[in-house]
């Protein structure tokens, strides 16, 4: 976190909050159209509450735009401001930079045992769509697998040094590969470092897109002088779409990357539909080109606004995220509040009823957690489930009895 020493200039209790997200929606990107300069370097620096507005700028993780671009064309900034900023960029760049020098160390040694792996996200994102390492923040490097592989790649990681997060027994994780989607992995470094993921979301969503597919389409990249396989430009758009409708758009991060990947990558997007309509997502994309239109002011292609314009739930959602956006809403993702709000985003009604069946009868960690069965009773896992929603369910209505 940012520590700002001395006091800055603060707006009235009225202004605040607001005007710091606009402002921070404005820097929000890795090239800025001319307009958008002109309203960065024309914006009146003193009514910005400077704690607050770097604040937002690191929980919705674009610090380092927000730096380079505030450097390069606010007018008057305070050089107490600009120490910070530098001082954030150069931090996220160094971090950056060992991760891109990981990413290939871990990279190196899947080749050698012949596995095939492909890094998404993190320093392949940075590199492929913002063009700089220092422009994008991480934490961890995830990779992409078949589950098939999951147990050699584990085994993998272990010999360079990374162990899983949580210990699973054999058959648990024979269970997680199933019902699950991602594993752990901590390192010297520090802990959750490496992600082995063999799906894109948890199996309940119901978005059925396998991993196989992705890296039978795949490419290449380059991230810090390596060459790294990397998904499609299509694959890499669903998935960023994917990854941020999970999270409900809470963090504007995500939404600089889809925008980031529509402005530099070649898309086809006749094939980009016909997949989102083949898996039930299309108004999951439609949403995330809404925001980004609409929130960072990003140009989207004719097919993007054809989208949008074809599934009318699409402006209200829209509207709707935008608005919790904006005022930081904050989630529980296993409230029945969040579930309402995924079932709106499936346009299909057969889509929607898998996911509430998935949703229902699919283990989670917590359940698997809170009771331990042997392998050849984890069918009753389902029960578990169920259980535990109900319990869940009559607390919550027992407290809003007694909050009325």
């Amino acid at each position: 976190m940012i520590e700002l020493s001395p006091p800055f200039p603060m707006s009235s209790p009225a202004q605040r909050g607001q005007d710091e997200f606009e402002f921070l929606c404005e820097l929000a990107g890795a090239e800025l159209a001319p307009e958008r300069i002109e309203r960065i370097a024309s914006w009146n620096l003193s009514i910005v509450d400077w704690s607050e507005f770097l604040r937002l700028a690191e929980h919705h993780g674009v610090l380092p735009l927000v730096a380079r671009n505030l450097i390069g064309d606010a007018r008057g900034l305070l050089p107490e401001i600009e120490r910070s900023l530098r001082s954030a960029y150069e931090a996220n760049l160094r971090r950056s930079l060992w991760f891109a020098a990981e990413l290939a160390r871990v990279m190196q040694h899947f080749a050698r045992t012949r596995l095939q792996v492909m890094p998404y996200k993190g320093p392949v994102l940075a590199q492929a769509v913002y063009g700089d390492l220092g422009l994008r923040s991480f934490s961890d490097l995830d990779f992409l697998i078949s589950p098939a592989d999951f147990e050699r790649a584990k085994q993998a990681l272990a010999e360079i040094g990374y162990r899983p997060a949580t210990d699973l027994t054999l058959a648990v994780e024979r269970l997680w590969l199933r019902i699950g989607y991602e594993r752990s992995f901590d390192g010297a470094a520090g802990k959750h470092m490496v992600e082995l993921q063999w799906a894109l979301l948890p199996h309940f969503y119901g978005v059925d897109l396998s991993v196989e597919d992705l890296l039978s389409r795949s490419g290449r990249t380059t991230v810090g002088g390596y060459e790294v396989p990397c998904l499609s430009p299509e694959d890499s758009l669903l998935a960023l779409c994917l990854h941020a409708a999970k999270h409900l758009w809470t963090r504007l991060i995500w939404l600089a990357d889809i925008a980031e990947t529509l402005r530099t990558q070649t898309i086809d997007y006749s094939l980009v539909f016909s997949r989102a309509r083949a898996l039930g997502i299309a108004r999951i994309l439609g949403v995330s080109f809404w925001l980004v239109n609409n929130l960072l002011r990003a140009e989207i292609s004719l097919p993007a606004k054809e989208m949008i314009a074809t599934d009318p739930p699409v402006l209200a959602l829209g509207s709707e995220f935008a608005a919790r956006l904006a005022r930081g809403a904050v989630y529980d993702f296993e409230s029945t509040e969040y579930f309402r709000l995924i079932l709106k985003l499936r346009e299909r009604r057969g889509d929607r009823r898998r996911y509430l069946w998935r949703l229902v009868w699919t283990p989670g960690v917590g359940d698997i957690a809170a009771v331990r069965l042997p392998e050849a009773f984890f069918s009753l896992y389902r029960i578990v489930r169920m259980g535990r929603l109900m319990r869940k369910l009559l607390l919550k209505r027992k407290s809003a009895g007694v909050a009325s």
